[in-house]
Protein backbone atom coordinates (compact mmCIF):
# COMPACT_ATOMS: atom_id res chain seq x y z
CA UNK A 1 0.00 0.00 0.00
CA UNK A 2 1.51 2.94 -1.10
CA UNK A 3 1.57 6.02 2.26
CA UNK A 4 0.05 8.60 -0.30
CA UNK A 5 -2.74 7.14 -0.53
CA UNK A 6 -5.74 9.32 -0.14
CA UNK A 7 -6.79 10.50 3.45
CA UNK A 8 -10.39 10.04 2.11
CA UNK A 9 -9.75 6.30 1.40
CA UNK A 10 -8.24 6.03 5.59
CA UNK A 11 -11.62 8.65 6.48
CA UNK A 12 -13.00 7.20 9.88
CA UNK A 13 -16.97 7.18 10.24
CA UNK A 14 -17.80 10.42 12.09
CA UNK A 15 -19.59 8.55 16.11
CA UNK A 16 -23.09 9.93 16.50
CA UNK A 17 -23.78 11.13 20.12
CA UNK A 18 -25.94 7.23 20.58
CA UNK A 19 -22.12 5.75 19.42
CA UNK A 20 -20.21 7.78 21.67
CA UNK A 21 -23.11 6.96 24.61
CA UNK A 22 -22.90 3.39 23.96
CA UNK A 23 -18.46 3.45 24.03
CA UNK A 24 -18.59 6.17 26.83
CA UNK A 25 -21.16 6.42 28.89
CA UNK A 26 -19.44 8.23 31.47
CA UNK A 27 -19.08 11.20 29.32
CA UNK A 28 -22.85 11.46 29.52
CA UNK A 29 -22.90 12.13 33.43
CA UNK A 30 -25.29 14.57 34.37
CA UNK A 31 -23.83 15.24 38.05
CA UNK A 32 -20.25 14.83 39.41
CA UNK A 33 -19.56 11.22 41.66
CA UNK A 34 -20.44 12.20 45.24
CA UNK A 35 -17.22 12.25 46.44
CA UNK A 36 -15.90 15.24 44.93
CA UNK A 37 -15.03 18.34 46.37
CA UNK A 38 -17.60 20.99 47.17
CA UNK A 39 -15.03 23.49 44.92
CA UNK A 40 -14.95 21.19 41.79
CA UNK A 41 -17.57 22.56 38.98
CA UNK A 42 -19.26 20.51 37.32
CA UNK A 43 -19.38 20.66 33.19
CA UNK A 44 -20.30 17.00 31.28
CA UNK A 45 -18.23 16.04 28.78
CA UNK A 46 -20.97 15.59 26.61
CA UNK A 47 -21.30 19.58 26.83
CA UNK A 48 -17.69 19.86 25.67
CA UNK A 49 -18.64 17.36 22.66
CA UNK A 50 -21.84 19.61 21.54
CA UNK A 51 -19.45 22.46 21.57
CA UNK A 52 -16.38 20.79 19.55
CA UNK A 53 -18.46 20.03 17.19
CA UNK A 54 -20.16 23.26 16.74
CA UNK A 55 -16.88 24.52 16.31
CA UNK A 56 -15.60 21.67 13.44
CA UNK A 57 -14.34 19.00 15.43
CA UNK A 58 -16.23 15.77 15.15
CA UNK A 59 -16.03 12.49 17.27
CA UNK A 60 -13.96 9.67 15.55
CA UNK A 61 -13.45 7.10 18.46
CA UNK A 62 -13.92 7.02 22.14
CA UNK A 63 -13.49 4.46 25.13
CA UNK A 64 -13.90 4.56 28.90
CA UNK A 65 -11.58 3.24 31.60
CA UNK A 66 -13.43 0.04 33.43
CA UNK A 67 -14.38 0.80 37.00
CA UNK A 68 -16.07 -1.16 39.82
CA UNK A 69 -19.88 0.46 41.23
CA UNK A 70 -21.22 3.67 40.66
CA UNK A 71 -18.20 5.43 40.35
CA UNK A 72 -18.06 3.41 36.43
CA UNK A 73 -20.75 6.37 35.80
CA UNK A 74 -18.18 8.93 35.86
CA UNK A 75 -14.93 6.95 35.16
CA UNK A 76 -11.71 8.45 32.86
CA UNK A 77 -12.89 8.33 29.34
CA UNK A 78 -11.16 9.42 26.29
CA UNK A 79 -12.49 10.41 23.08
CA UNK A 80 -10.82 11.57 19.57
CA UNK A 81 -11.53 14.12 16.90
CA UNK A 82 -11.09 14.81 13.45
CA UNK A 83 -11.61 18.59 12.14
CA UNK A 84 -11.19 19.27 8.21
CA UNK A 85 -9.51 22.52 9.25
CA UNK A 86 -6.69 20.34 10.18
CA UNK A 87 -4.02 19.21 7.60
CA UNK A 88 -5.44 16.28 6.17
CA UNK A 89 -2.59 13.81 5.76
CA UNK A 90 0.55 14.01 7.32
CA UNK A 91 2.98 11.12 5.51
CA UNK A 92 0.63 8.11 6.66
CA UNK A 93 -0.89 9.70 9.24
CA UNK A 94 -4.12 11.72 9.95
CA UNK A 95 -4.51 14.97 12.99
CA UNK A 96 -6.35 14.32 15.50
CA UNK A 97 -7.52 16.18 18.55
CA UNK A 98 -7.91 13.76 21.61
CA UNK A 99 -9.78 14.88 25.09
CA UNK A 100 -9.75 13.08 28.22
CA UNK A 101 -11.75 13.66 31.16
CA UNK A 102 -13.24 12.13 34.31
CA UNK A 103 -16.15 13.04 36.51
CA UNK A 104 -15.15 11.85 39.81
CA UNK A 105 -12.83 14.57 40.47
CA UNK A 106 -9.66 12.19 39.31
CA UNK A 107 -8.47 14.55 36.65
CA UNK A 108 -8.35 17.75 34.82
CA UNK A 109 -9.38 18.10 31.15
CA UNK A 110 -6.65 16.98 29.00
CA UNK A 111 -6.01 17.76 25.81
CA UNK A 112 -3.47 15.94 23.47
CA UNK A 113 -2.28 16.04 19.54
CA UNK A 114 -3.08 12.65 18.53
CA UNK A 115 -2.20 11.06 15.45
CA UNK A 116 -4.10 8.41 13.49
CA UNK A 117 -1.48 6.33 11.35
CA UNK A 118 -3.21 4.62 8.37
CA UNK A 119 -1.56 1.85 7.62
CA UNK A 120 -2.35 -0.12 11.11
CA UNK A 121 -5.18 1.92 11.80
CA UNK A 122 -3.57 2.31 15.75
CA UNK A 123 -3.73 5.63 17.52
CA UNK A 124 -0.42 7.04 18.25
CA UNK A 125 -0.02 10.39 20.96
CA UNK A 126 2.09 12.74 19.76
CA UNK A 127 3.66 15.77 21.77
CA UNK A 128 5.79 18.59 20.08
CA UNK A 129 6.88 21.09 21.89
CA UNK A 130 4.62 22.56 24.88
CA UNK A 131 1.53 22.44 22.39
CA UNK A 132 1.09 18.65 22.64
CA UNK A 133 -0.97 18.48 25.76
CA UNK A 134 -2.94 21.09 27.82
CA UNK A 135 -4.42 20.69 30.66
CA UNK A 136 -7.92 22.51 31.21
CA UNK A 137 -8.92 22.52 35.28
CA UNK A 138 -12.67 22.48 36.10
CA UNK A 139 -12.74 25.73 36.88
CA UNK A 140 -13.53 28.84 34.98
CA UNK A 141 -15.01 29.11 31.79
CA UNK A 142 -13.92 25.34 31.23
CA UNK A 143 -16.11 25.31 27.67
CA UNK A 144 -14.00 28.38 26.37
CA UNK A 145 -10.73 26.99 27.25
CA UNK A 146 -11.81 24.05 25.86
CA UNK A 147 -12.11 25.12 22.15
CA UNK A 148 -9.29 27.52 21.94
CA UNK A 149 -6.95 24.81 23.55
CA UNK A 150 -8.01 22.57 20.66
CA UNK A 151 -7.42 25.17 18.08
CA UNK A 152 -4.18 25.72 19.82
CA UNK A 153 -3.27 22.22 19.10
CA UNK A 154 -4.45 22.28 15.85
CA UNK A 155 -2.35 24.80 14.67
CA UNK A 156 0.41 23.40 15.93
CA UNK A 157 0.39 20.37 14.03
CA UNK A 158 2.70 21.45 11.29
CA UNK A 159 5.46 21.25 13.91
CA UNK A 160 4.26 17.19 13.97
CA UNK A 161 4.83 17.38 9.96
CA UNK A 162 8.30 18.77 10.30
CA UNK A 163 9.05 16.31 12.67
CA UNK A 164 7.87 13.68 11.11
CA UNK A 165 9.93 14.05 7.84
CA UNK A 166 12.95 14.55 9.65
CA UNK A 167 11.66 11.03 11.92
CA UNK A 168 11.82 9.85 7.64
CA UNK A 169 15.33 10.74 6.75
CA UNK A 170 17.05 9.43 9.95
CA UNK A 171 18.59 6.07 9.66
CA UNK A 172 19.55 4.17 12.36
CA UNK A 173 22.20 1.78 12.93
CA UNK A 174 21.77 -2.06 14.56
CA UNK A 175 22.92 -0.66 17.94
CA UNK A 176 20.61 2.43 18.02
CA UNK A 177 17.80 0.45 17.04
CA UNK A 178 18.65 -2.42 19.82
CA UNK A 179 18.75 0.35 22.06
CA UNK A 180 15.39 2.01 20.89
CA UNK A 181 13.43 -1.49 21.45
CA UNK A 182 15.43 -1.69 25.19
CA UNK A 183 14.08 1.46 26.14
CA UNK A 184 10.63 0.76 24.44
CA UNK A 185 10.62 -2.66 26.81
CA UNK A 186 11.46 -0.91 29.60
CA UNK A 187 8.71 1.55 28.64
CA UNK A 188 6.45 -0.90 28.34
CA UNK A 189 6.81 -3.23 31.53
CA UNK A 190 7.64 -0.46 34.03
CA UNK A 191 4.69 -1.37 36.05
CA UNK A 192 4.56 -5.32 35.35
CA UNK A 193 4.83 -7.01 38.70
CA UNK A 194 6.55 -9.99 36.44
CA UNK A 195 8.27 -9.04 33.32
CA UNK A 196 8.10 -11.59 29.99
CA UNK A 197 11.58 -13.18 29.31
CA UNK A 198 12.72 -12.00 25.72
CA UNK A 199 14.76 -10.00 23.59
CA UNK A 200 13.17 -6.23 23.73
CA UNK A 201 14.97 -6.50 19.81
CA UNK A 202 11.72 -8.62 19.11
CA UNK A 203 9.87 -5.19 18.92
CA UNK A 204 11.45 -4.47 15.96
CA UNK A 205 9.58 -7.32 14.37
CA UNK A 206 7.92 -5.78 11.26
CA UNK A 207 4.07 -6.80 10.79
CA UNK A 208 3.98 -5.65 7.54
CA UNK A 209 6.62 -5.04 4.64
CA UNK A 210 6.15 -1.26 4.47
CA UNK A 211 7.47 -0.94 8.19
CA UNK A 212 10.54 -2.85 7.09
CA UNK A 213 13.63 -0.61 7.08
CA UNK A 214 16.25 1.51 9.56
CA UNK A 215 14.61 4.97 9.43
CA UNK A 216 13.18 6.30 12.78
CA UNK A 217 9.72 6.72 11.81
CA UNK A 218 9.21 2.72 10.29
CA UNK A 219 11.35 1.75 13.99
CA UNK A 220 9.05 3.70 15.83
CA UNK A 221 6.16 2.93 14.81
CA UNK A 222 7.12 -0.81 14.48
CA UNK A 223 8.18 -0.84 18.20
CA UNK A 224 4.96 1.60 19.01
CA UNK A 225 2.86 -0.83 17.34
CA UNK A 226 4.14 -4.03 19.33
CA UNK A 227 4.13 -2.42 22.57
CA UNK A 228 0.66 -1.13 22.42
CA UNK A 229 -1.31 -4.14 20.49
CA UNK A 230 0.61 -6.94 22.08
CA UNK A 231 0.64 -10.29 20.54
CA UNK A 232 4.17 -10.58 21.23
CA UNK A 233 4.96 -14.16 21.34
CA UNK A 234 7.66 -15.71 24.58
CA UNK A 235 8.42 -18.73 26.23
CA UNK A 236 7.65 -17.84 29.99
CA UNK A 237 9.05 -19.32 32.85
CA UNK A 238 7.28 -22.46 33.12
CA UNK A 239 8.39 -23.26 29.42
CA UNK A 240 5.19 -22.50 28.25
CA UNK A 241 4.36 -20.41 24.96
CA UNK A 242 2.93 -17.28 25.95
CA UNK A 243 2.70 -13.47 24.25
CA UNK A 244 2.11 -10.19 25.48
CA UNK A 245 -1.18 -8.48 26.15
CA UNK A 246 -2.06 -5.34 24.33
CA UNK A 247 -2.69 -1.89 26.27
CA UNK A 248 -6.52 -1.44 26.83
CA UNK A 249 -6.29 1.08 30.01
CA UNK A 250 -6.62 4.72 29.19
CA UNK A 251 -3.93 5.46 31.64
CA UNK A 252 -1.67 2.91 30.62
CA UNK A 253 -2.06 3.93 27.18
CA UNK A 254 -1.18 7.79 27.60
CA UNK A 255 1.55 7.06 29.57
CA UNK A 256 3.23 4.18 27.17
CA UNK A 257 2.45 6.51 24.23
CA UNK A 258 3.74 9.50 25.43
CA UNK A 259 7.08 8.12 26.55
CA UNK A 260 7.44 6.21 23.38
CA UNK A 261 7.31 9.26 21.67
CA UNK A 262 9.58 10.92 24.06
CA UNK A 263 12.07 8.18 23.22
CA UNK A 264 11.92 9.09 19.57
CA UNK A 265 12.26 12.65 19.96
CA UNK A 266 15.61 12.03 22.22
CA UNK A 267 16.96 9.73 19.51
CA UNK A 268 15.98 11.92 17.15
CA UNK A 269 18.17 15.03 18.30
CA UNK A 270 21.16 12.86 19.23
CA UNK A 271 21.49 11.09 15.83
Amino acid sequence: MDINTSYDSFKLPALSIGDLHKRAPAAFATTPFSNTSPNYRFISTAQIVSTLLDAGFEPVAAQQANSRGDRSNYARHMLRFRSMSLPKKFNDVVPQIVLINSHDGTSAYQLRAGLYRTLCMNGLLARVGDFGVIHVPHRGNIIANIVEAALQIARGFPAINDVIDLMHAAMLTEPQRLRFAEEAFQIRFQRAAVKPVFEPGRLLDARRELDKGNDLWRVYNTVQENTMRGGVAYTNLRGRSASTRGIRAIREDVRINTALWGAAMTTLTTL
